[in-house]
């Protein structure tokens, strides 16, 4: 059974950092196309980052630069440091799992909730 657990989440001012962690069991996260998403009230789930399994790391345009995606496979987990932080920011954060990058089939995980206060 494939589990994603999010957290690090919380309430940070304009300007500040925070990061999540995502721990996944049933999977090895060094052999899966891992990723975060986010999702605000009311507009669509957006693709913020992903790391492949060879460690090779891709961003939306308008994170660049702010948050790294990582990972410790020891650890079977994936990390988001998510640093100057916008208020625009503010979403529910998941993290995703694939076997493939294009794999059109993801496990989530549940979320984990960031906003950022002006």
């Amino acid at each position: 059974q494939v589990q994603l657990v999010e957290s690090g989440g919380g309430l940070v001012q304009a300007g500040g950092s925070l990061r999540l962690s995502c721990a996944a069991s049933g999977i090895a996260v060094r052999l899966f196309a891992m990723g975060w998403s986010r999702q605000a009230p009311g507009k669509q789930r957006e693709t913020v980052a992903n790391i492949t399994g060879d460690g090779a790391t891709n961003y939306t345009e308008s994170v660049k630069g702010r948050f790294i995606i990582s990972k410790d496979n020891e650890k079977n987990t994936i990390y988001l440091q998510m640093n100057n932080l916008k208020p625009e920011d503010t979403a529910v954060y998941s993290c995703s799992a694939r076997p493939t990058p294009t794999y059109p089939f993801a496990y989530w995980g549940q979320g984990t909730q960031v906003t950022v206060s002006s």
